[in-house]
This record gives structure tokens, sequence and C-alpha cells, in this order.
């Protein structure tokens, strides 16, 4: 059952969901922390060499990462809304950091930085506030990797998979690196299995992927058409919102 709310889960669905400790204070302002890691199964740890680009405090992570349901999040975005979601039994610690970071606004008012269309690689990445591809939230958790990916057609090494059109996956810098970038992929690309998988993008979401992905990438002075780099269709997420919960 689809409940629909104004900004984010109601109490009872919170509670319901285990998620009560990620809705910040109303009137909280985040505060700078000291380098630190939590001591639950996600162990969020902070990046005191690679501090936030948005002050935002380490997520919550309890004895048990809540595991059972799945979240709508909202994207109203320049080029067209995207709602994602987001699947809590498939990777409940990257499910868990990305709300913890929506809730805290880090998502609202940033550029998705990156389009590619490569013939093998077809996303549109995003949720790094400096438009650089360089930031992030001022911490990193571990990997939650897939294991059910069918392999990419064609391929004979064994190793890349298939990151189907409509899947929503986290970006990293290497293993165990997740931070707050994530890429929605608008058409079938081969990757190996490094990059976790934790939702989907509904169908008024690939249509704005679609329109993102037509428009193209800036020409460079090195490359007129380049088939990676900025999207010519500047698309900035201005509010990422919680929309709804269903078990």
């Amino acid at each position: 059952m689809r409940t629909r709310l104004s900004q984010a889960l109601t109490a009872a669905a919170l509670t319901a969901a285990g998620l009560t400790a990620l809705a910040p204070p109303a009137t909280a302002t985040p505060a700078p922390r000291p380098s630190a890691v939590t001591h639950g199964p996600c162990q969020f740890t902070a990046t005191p060499d690679d501090p936030a680009v948005r002050p935002v405090p380490l997520p919550p992570d309890p004895r048990h990462t809540p595991d059972r349901g799945k979240v709508d999040v909202k994207l109203s975005t320049s080029q067209g809304p995207i709602t994602v979601t987001l699947d809590l039994a498939k990777a409940p610690c990257t499910a868990l950091s990305f709300l913890h970071l929506t809730l805290h606004r880090f998502y609202d008012a940033t550029t998705c930085h990156r389009l590619t269309a490569y013939p093998t690689l077809k996303v549109l990445q995003c949720g790094d506030p400096s438009g650089t591809g360089e930031g992030g939230p001022g911490y990193r958790y571990r990997d939650e990797l897939p294991t059910d990916l069918p392999p990419y057609p064609g391929d004979t090494t064994g190793y890349r998979k298939l990151y189907a059109r409509g899947v929503l996956a986290m970006a990293n810098a290497g293993p165990d690196t997740n931070g707050s970038q994530f890429f929605l992929v608008y058409g079938d690309s081969a990757l190996r299995a490094n990059y976790t998988v934790f939702g989907t993008v509904d169908a008024p979401g690939l249509t704005t992927l679609d329109r993102v992905a037509a428009a193209g990438t800036v020409p460079t002075a090195e490359d007129p058409a380049p088939v990676d780099g900025t999207p010519a269709a500047t698309t900035t997420i201005a509010r990422a919102r919680i929309t709804g919960f269903r078990w």
C-alpha cells in the first residue's frame, strides 16, 4: 500500500520502518563533526581529509539497519520530475544514507555534473553540491554490491554486468568509498558489479532522463562532440523530498 506524504514519512511510518532517528529537528542547524565512525553495521566514517561540501551530521547507525520496505524520493529537477524508489532490502545502508541526506536537504539546489553516452555506459551522475564531481557529504561507508545482476549481453569476460535502464546506483572512487554521488541509468550499461544498486527510476523520470540525454554534453576545445562530460541540458535538483513508504 502506498502512503502519500507532504515532505517526509509520517511519524508512524518512520517508526514502523525503524527510521525515526533520520528526521532532523525542525530548527536544527547541522554542526561540523569531528573525525568519527559510527558503531552500527554501516560504519559511517567521517572523512576529514575530504570534508563535506555542505555540513551534515553522520547518519544514524542503529544496531539493526532498517531493511524492509520501499521509499519513494521525488527529485524535482529543472528538466522535469524524477522519482526514485529505494529498496531497503537490497541495500539498507545505502538507502539509510540517501534518506538521511535527503532529510537534511543535502541534495537541494544541486546540479547533476556528468552525462555519459558511450555505447555501453549511459548514465546521468548527480549528488555533488559543488557540481564538480569531487564533492561529497564528509563521510564514507561500505559497499553493498549486487550479486544478482545478469551478464551484459555479448560479454565474454564474465566480468561486465548489466546495469539496466532505470537502475539507481551509487558512484564511488573505489571499494567502500560511497558518499553522496549517485547515477541514474537511462540506457542499458555494462559495468563490473562494483557499484551498489539501491533502487529504480520511475517512468516519468526516465522520460526526463531521455530529454537530458538527447541534448548531449557540452562541447570542449578538445572535443566538439564529447560522449562524457557536463550535460548540455543543465539538470538541477531543486528539491529532493521523501514522498511515500510502503512495505
